[in-house]
């Protein structure tokens, strides 16, 4: 009998779209064993000498014109229109193809543009009847979102929820899920051992992350934390950023026993679980992993559109707060370093009141999608 096959696929603008798609590959396996999964970046499998130019102009774009990315955010429906058309044409030509060979019996998206690929696969082909689950992975819902041919929308709160239902979104049609981040941030392990394998010590520790694209470089920032490094150990998580890494090893500024220069790693909830502290950029993953944590944050420059509406919704909810001055940071690093027992037990309450969250709510939703196609076979893709 055929393994049943879902099919997850994201974008490479910004890591936390595909981390949130491998999240959810491994907790539907967990859930279900024998389910066949499998990620794919669309854009990078369909064309991987033009996609990385393309992700690498946006990367550009975004650290040195923020304002332009804004502007775009506020202007969504005929981006949505232009670039859906236009990237259609130049990469996914082939994308129902992939689709016929992989034959999946459910596609999810944790990207906007596979989504509305897909969805105009959809419109365009009749025969098409694959169920289509899109994964919203921010605490905001724009309209590049938005397309009458998914099946289904996971979102992060009831926030996000009302905004798709005052876009005509069909209640049922959206699940309130949270983000899929991978399990293993809802474990809490053994700190020692994540100290002992880090060369790290027991003391106040504040982490620093800029997002998989390390864009946390203000040199004002860091250059203030480093002078807390007597008091406090400070993780610089610099992602792939390895001209900022080299930068910063050479300077003697960061170059103190209790300052760690990290580049990408694959164990940030290692290092969440031993921090008293983040600080980063608002990405909807990056948040979503430290609530799950139970971790509070700070947050550094949100870019205008998704991350300011990340910042808004956590700052709201009391779980983190915008750096608007060098003297929020002080008031937070001197609370670290001298009130550590207080910091600690706030977030022990913090995790108690997440517990509602399960996290492999996402997980199982798309199961519900999977067992719907096998109690209705005529709606199945053709074999």
């Amino acid at each position: 009998m055929r393994k049943q096959r879902i099919l997850i696929f994201s974008e490479g603008f910004g890591a936390g779209h595909t981390q949130a798609a491998y999240a959810l590959s491994s907790s539907l396996r967990r859930l279900s064993p024998n389910l066949q999964t499998r990620v794919l970046e669309l854009g990078n499998f369909l064309n991987p000498k033009v996609a990385p130019l393309i992700i690498s102009a946006y990367r550009k774009t975004v650290m040195t014109q923020p304002k332009l990315m804004g502007y775009v955010y506020r202007h969504q429906k005929s981006f949505n229109r232009l670039t859906t058309l236009a990237l259609h044409r130049i990469f996914y030509t082939h994308a129902k193809n992939i689709v016929q060979q992989l034959r999946p019996d459910v596609i999810v998206c944790t990207h906007f543009i596979p989504s509305a690929v897909i969805s105009r696969l959809k419109r365009l082909d009749p025969s098409l009847k694959t169920p289509l689950c899109t994964v919203i992975t921010d605490y905001d819902a724009h309209a590049t979102w938005i397309s009458r041919e998914v099946d289904r929308y996971l979102v992060s709160t009831p926030e996000v929820k009302a905004k798709l239902r005052l876009r005509g979104i069909s209640a049922s049609k959206i699940r309130v899920t949270g983000i899929p981040v991978h399990p293993n941030f809802w474990e809490h392990p053994g700190k020692e051992e994540i100290r002992e394998r880090f060369g790290l010590r027991d003391m106040p520790t504040v982490m620093v992350m800029g997002g998989g694209w390390g864009m946390m470089n203000d040199e004002v920032v860091n250059n203030y934390l480093a002078d807390w490094g007597e008091r406090v150990q400070i993780l610089f998580c610099l992602g792939h950023n390895q001209q900022l890494l080299h930068e910063m090893k050479a300077d003697p500024r960061f170059n103190r026993p209790n300052i760690s220069l990290i580049g990408f790693t694959k164990e940030i909830d290692k290092l969440m679980e031993i921090s008293d502290l983040l600080i980063t950029k608002p990405g909807g993953m990056t948040c979503s992993e430290g609530l799950a944590k139970g971790i509070p944050m700070l947050f550094h420059h949100p870019l205008p559109g998704q991350e300011e509406e990340n910042c808004r919704y956590f700052t709201a909810a009391g779980l983190g707060e915008p750096i608007t001055s060098l003297e929020v940071v002080g008031a937070w690093m001197k609370r670290v370093a001298e009130d550590t027992d207080n910091v600690r037990s706030a977030r022990q309450e913090q995790l108690a009141g997440i517990a509602r969250y399960h996290p492999l709510q996402s997980a199982q939703s798309i199961l519900e999608l999977l067992r719907g196609q096998e109690e209705n076979p005529l709606t199945q893709a053709p074999r």
